[in-house]
């Protein structure tokens, strides 16, 4: 009971009900992304984006980002970059979390980078 109560109204769980039916009625599956989300356009050229676990919009890569925001990019054609060796695998924000980044995070917060100038 609890979890068709949760499908039907909690949308920042997973997406509701009525977004599933107007995905299957409406929805144009566009393509895929390495996390498992799937992109969708209606024939109005509405876009959406169904997650494939928690909802979190820093969690769409830089290949559909464009996409999604109706940005002219030469990535939207075939939704595939060229990835580089030196370039690290896209994270979602982690702001918030327990892997957030903390710049003071071992050093005595009160200790100065650089040294006043002397008159």
């Amino acid at each position: 009971m609890l979890t068709l109560f949760k499908k039907i109204f909690i949308w920042w769980n997973q997406y509701t009900f009525g977004t599933k039916i107007k995905t299957i009625l409406f929805g144009k599956l566009v393509g895929k992304d390495s996390f498992g989300n799937k992109y969708y356009e209606s024939k109005k050229g509405k876009r959406w984006v169904i997650y494939a676990n928690e909802i979190d919009a820093s969690k769409i890569p830089v290949e559909w980002y464009s996409w999604i925001h109706f940005m002219p990019n030469k990535i939207e054609k075939n939704h595939e970059l060229k990835k580089y060796a030196w370039q690290k695998p896209h994270q979602p924000n982690l702001t918030g979390t327990s892997s957030a980044y903390y710049p003071n995070k071992n050093k005595n917060a009160t200790e100065k980078k650089y040294k006043s100038w002397k008159d």
